[in-house]
This record gives structure tokens, C-alpha cells and sequence, in this order.
């Protein structure tokens, strides 16, 4: 029989280690993992955007593998909502490049849902405020003081 060693070892000092994709140490290096984040996000995009794909599934893939990236961090890192706005502007800047949407289309509608006439894109600003206040309404019926 295998012995485990069931002892928590110290971090040491300068060392980090990953919690769900955050580079944890004796706090978060917010501006360090806010631009990991953005490269990962970019990357994932230039990955799709570069495939062969129909613009219908490009948009879908976009909502499942790269807008995700960035979501599980809001809550946790300390995003400016001017940073969300430009990513978000940066998406589309790549989605025209990659000539998956026209310079003159609306741009709105690129954030309306396919049922609804629109191109279904999860718009990054809006999925921030949702997470936001989703965390605040969980941690308040959570947390209540009795």
C-alpha cells in the first residue's frame, strides 16, 4: 500500500499556484491575470475566426470557448468597465478582420439573439454585469445575519 503524504505544504515565498485558472499567491496579481486573460480570449477568437466554420457556428463557438475565459474571472479580478467595453470592441474589430461581419452592419444587432433577427454574439460587457449581480444576489440570500 501507497503512503500519502496528507500534510498542506507552506507556499514559499514569490511562488504561486493555480486555483480554477487564477494565479494565486499571497493575493492576485490582478493587471498580470487581466492580461493573461485578454491574450487567452484573443487567442481562442483568432482560433475560431481562423477556422472553417459557417459565421452561425463561428458566434456559437465564440460564446462556448472564448467569452467563458473571461466570465469565470469577473467576481474575482478587478476588471474597469472601460476594460470590458474594449475587449468587447476588440472582438468585433477581429470578427470584421476575419470578415465574419461587415464594417457597416449594425453592430447592435450582432448582440440581439438569432431568434429575435440578430447574430446571437455574447456581448462581454453585458455577461459582466450579469455575473455581478448574480454573485451579489447569491452571497446575499446566502449570507444573510440572523
Amino acid at each position: 500500500m501507497i503512503a500519502i503524504n496528507r500534510e498542506i505544504q507552506e507556499l514559499e515565498h514569490g511562488k504561486t499556484y493555480m486555483y480554477l485558472g487564477i494565479e494565486e499567491s499571497e493575493g492576485i496579481k490582478h493587471e498580470q491575470m487581466k492580461e493573461r486573460l485578454k491574450q487567452e480570449n484573443s487567442r481562442r477568437l483568432r482560433m475560431i475566426l481562423k477556422s472553417k466554420l459557417k459565421a452561425r457556428n463561428k458566434i456559437t463557438a465564440i460564446g462556448a470557448l472564448a467569452v467563458p475565459v473571461l466570465r469565470y474571472s469577473f467576481g474575482i479580478i478587478e476588471w474597469r468597465t472601460e476594460e470590458i467595453k474594449n475587449i468587447d470592441r476588440k472582438t468585433i474589430k477581429m470578427l470584421t478582420m476575419y470578415k465574419t461581419h461587415h464594417p457597416k452592419a449594425d453592430i447592435d444587432r450582432l448582440y440581439v439573439k438569432r431568434k429575435e433577427g440578430g447574430r446571437g454574439l455574447v456581448q462581454i460587457e453585458a455577461a459582466y454585469k450579469a455575473e455581478i449581480i448574480n454573485t451579489a444576489g447569491y452571497l446575499s440570500i446566502n449570507y444573510k445575519e440572523d
